[in-house]
């Protein structure tokens, strides 16, 4: 794997940004949109996965990113619990559950790939 020079490269940012951005989408919508409690956590949940991976980037060698990868994939396990309640409530289709879950699973397991692989490393990537 090539030295990564910026956080916006890696794989499993983009995926989660991508995430991030459709749960905006949906959150925005009818009923969803007035739970406030949900809504916010679901946002918050989201952007946390995203803003620990580029967070993790910035620190000092691999074991600091993996600590920070590993916040990142605790909040994406977040995020699919609060998605439950979320279809419970009718905010989502169950359609739309499915969607956003095949999304945070591909995220996490993007996010075990990458930390699997920054444990084989000796030097920061």
């Amino acid at each position: 794997m090539a030295t990564i020079l910026k956080f916006e490269d890696i794989v499993a940012w983009q995926k989660a940004l991508e995430l991030s951005d459709l749960i905006y989408e949906h959150s925005n919508k009818d009923k969803f949109s007035k739970d406030f409690g949900l809504r916010d956590q679901m946002r918050r949940a989201s952007v946390s996965v995203v803003s620990n991976i580029a967070e993790g980037f910035e620190r000092e060698g691999n074991n600091q990113f993996i600590y920070f990868l590993l916040v990142a994939k605790a909040s994406a396990g977040e995020l699919r619990a609060q998605m439950y309640v979320a279809r419970n409530q009718k905010y989502i289709t169950t359609e739309e559950f499915e969607k956003l879950n095949n999304k945070v699973l591909e995220v996490s397991k993007t996010i075990s790939g990458f930390i699997s692989y920054l444990r084989t490393q000796k030097k920061k990537v």
